[in-house]
């Protein structure tokens, strides 16, 4: 149950218009759903800011729209990631509504809530897009729309330097990269903000998948740089979006 539902019934209780039986039954209602192969956390939102996201990879198609339509059911925002092309027409077919992102391999449902949050996303080659369009699906999913610079990589240094002046203001930024992963670093001694570095599996056989630029961006010298798994553009978005709530919800604290 959601905050703002509690005390609606917690009101409505205190006024009558709920028996105390009611009260205790809403109250106390299971905070997960049997379904036909899986147990969904339905107070995920509660207790983290936002829900329970499906991991595509080796679920059907059946076992994904079940999700869903129970997550509609309970007001939740869905976001499904690692949906190829097939499983991702197949999931158009069932839920109409629904967005698939190619390139992204993303499915979720639309959110139809105003935007917020400032949130920064930079790659640093085009080859980086897959992963980079996974977290702005992500940021979406959560109501944010990012700030989206692509395509300035070190190779070219003056690239971001030309566009580093709309992050000033920004609660986060992701930066996707791949080969020896030296972007966040840079980004990093621009910026006064929480730097998530995502790195790709983006290069040539040194670069080992992608291990190469981990470790290059955890040994960063960039004190604000932290950094997520290969590949991990839904985890870089989520731990920005996260960061971004919290800028938010501060925000609007009355001053004392």
């Amino acid at each position: 149950m959601k905050r703002h539902e509690l005390e609606r019934l917690a009101k409505h209780y205190r006024a009558g218009k709920v028996t105390l039986a009611d009260f205790c039954a809403q109250v106390l209602q299971p905070t997960s759903e049997q379904l036909s192969d899986t147990t969904l956390d339905v107070d995920r939102a509660r207790r983290c800011g936002f829900p329970e996201v499906v991991f595509g990879e080796g679920k059907s198609v059946e076992t994904i729209v079940e999700i869903f339509r129970k997550q509609q059911e309970h007001g939740d925002k869905s976001l499904a990631t690692r949906i190829d092309a097939a499983k991702g027409a197949a999931l158009k077919e069932a839920l109409p509504a629904g967005i698939y992102h190619e390139k992204g391999r993303t499915f979720r449902m639309p959110n139809d809530e105003p935007t917020w949050g400032n949130v920064g996303l930079v790659t640093a080659g085009t080859s980086d897009l897959p992963v980079a369009e996974e977290a702005r699906e992500t940021l979406r999913w959560m109501g944010i729309e990012p700030v989206f610079i692509q395509d300035v990589g070190v190779a070219g240094p003056h690239r971001f330097g030309e566009q580093v002046h709309k992050l000033s203001d920004a609660d986060a930024v992701i930066v996707v990269a791949g080969m020896e992963g030296a972007l966040p670093s840079v980004a990093g001694g621009h910026l006064a903000c929480p730097v998530i570095a995502v790195p790709t599996s983006v290069g040539y056989g040194a670069s080992f998948q992608g291990v190469a630029a981990l470790l290059g961006m955890l040994n960063s010298c960039a004190s604000n740089v932290t950094v997520v798994n290969i590949d991990a553009g839904f985890k870089g978005a989520y731990l920005a979006g996260l960061i971004s709530l919290r800028v938010l919800q501060a925000k609007s604290q009355p001053e004392s």
